[in-house]
């Protein structure tokens, strides 16, 4: 009987619209939110996804009281963005109806209303009257595109450009040639003493070819730099390429190759003059090294 209601309950609240064939609205029940007693905690009960709206409420509960006694049964959510209740349904239980009778029911919320807005649960019980097997479920529907940025295909989705950063190309390009400028730039230090001695025209000309010297050795640093780097990203390269291939095992002929020296005699005599440089060249050595303390 439960999963009819549930059925009927789905039906009823199913949407007119839809989006995207791959990104759609799906939904879904709670479990038992009285199953621990009379009161809950909806943080407990519902899940967590984004977009998540309640659209209904299926409860059951047996009622037990005495014949002639009358009473009323609250099935409520607190608001919990406010005073009050935001889901208040009440049964009426009057004189002569009998106890131990069950009631079933399905009751919509229009409009649906977030998962924000429910605070907490409970079945409040006005009279001499108690409650068994109570059962609330809540029935809920999530739309995936709550947050239009979850998938390119729900509505109002923009696509998200990164920021890049501009680079000023001529404001590098002009530092870099106040810097050879600078680098290459004549200082007090670099006119030789010699200098004073040549005359205007041609120490023009030797300070003009320093300038220039100058500047060769910059680029040719640069270019060197660049050479050095460029082999050593080759070099990088051709290391990973052998150590990413695996090595080949390969059988080498051999055998056991014999010693063909015969020796006329074992014994080896020392060699004399060998003996004598030695000697001579530790005396030298001990006499330089005395020589330091004198």
């Amino acid at each position: 009987m439960l999963k009819k209601l549930l059925l009927m309950g789905v039906l009823v609240f199913w949407p007119s619209y839809c989006y995207s064939e791959s990104i759609q609205p799906y939904f879904g029940t709670t479990p038992n939110a009285a199953a621990g007693g009379n009161t809950w905690i909806m943080n407990n009960v519902l899940p967590t996804p984004p977009g998540l709206d309640i659209n209904g409420v299926i409860y059951n509960y047996t009622i037990q009281k005495d014949v002639n006694d009358s009473a009323k049964v609250h099935v409520q959510n607190e608001n919990a963005n406010g005073t009050g209740y935001i889901f208040r349904e009440t049964d009426e239980w009057q004189a002569g109806s009998l106890g131990g009778t069950e009631i079933r029911k399905v009751v919509p919320v229009i409009p649906n209303l977030a998962r924000e807005l429910w605070g907490n649960g409970s079945i409040e019980v006005e009279g001499n009257a108690t409650v068994e097997d109570p059962n609330v479920v809540y029935m809920y529907k999530v739309d995936p595109c709550y947050d239009p940025q979850f998938d390119p295909n729900c509505p109002g989705y923009t696509v998200q450009i990164p920021k890049i950063e501009t680079v000023d190309i001529d404001s590098i390009y002009n530092s870099n040639n106040e810097a050879i400028e600078i680098a290459t730039t004549e200082t007090d230090s670099d006119i030789y003493e010699e200098d004073e001695l040549l005359e205007p025209d041609e120490e023009d000309e030797e300070r003009e070819n320093m300038r220039l010297e100058a500047a060769l050795a910059a680029v040719d640093n640069s270019e060197m730099f660049a050479n050095a780097f460029a082999q050593s990203q080759i070099l990088a390269s051709m290391n990973n390429a052998i150590q990413m291939n695996s090595y080949y095992a390969a059988n080498i002929q051999g055998g056991v190759y014999k010693d063909s020296l015969n020796l006329v005699d074992k014994k080896i005599e020392d060699n004399k003059q060998g003996l004598r440089n030695g000697f001579a060249q530790q005396l030298l050595h001990e006499q330089m090294i005395q020589e330091q303390y004198k």
